[in-house]
């Protein structure tokens, strides 16, 4: 499943989706939103997309993974609009027979999805409002 929303992420929804009688290992990122910045005390984020092309990327990432990896199933949510503190921004979840395909594709996914869709970021603090560069996956 793969999804650009502006509703709050169903964690609980996710996971039912996500399970096979054939699956011994279910793996899922949360990425939340956090209080801070390396500079700044943060209070929200704003995240915009181009959803279209956002979708379609998340679908290419997802045939990846089922190509690299033996996975069952493979689940990938991005949120968009204004988020507070603590809500959720971002989930990606994997089934599969076993435990370290499962974590490597799910890390794979995140990665993936945080530098290649087309979706940016705004923090709003009270230092003022700034978009977010994009991240490298050689941080």
């Amino acid at each position: 499943m793969i999804l650009i929303t502006d509703n709050a992420i169903d964690l609980s929804k996710i996971l039912i989706d996500i399970r096979d009688n054939s699956a011994g290992a279910i793996t899922l990122f949360v990425g939340t939103v956090r209080d801070h910045d390396s500079d700044d005390h943060v209070s929200a984020l704003y995240y915009e997309a181009y959803k279209k092309m956002a979708e379609d990327i998340m679908t290419e990432i997802e045939r990846e993974v089922l190509h690299k990896w033996n996975i069952i199933k493979f689940s990938a949510t991005h949120r968009i609009g204004t988020l507070k503190v603590s809500e959720i921004s971002v989930a990606v979840a994997v089934s599969s027979e076993h435990r370290n395909e499962a974590f490597e594709a799910c890390k794979y996914g995140i990665d993936n999805i945080k530098t290649r869709v087309p979706i940016w970021k705004k923090e709003y603090s009270e230092a003022g409002n700034k978009w977010v560069t994009g991240v490298s996956l050689h941080e």
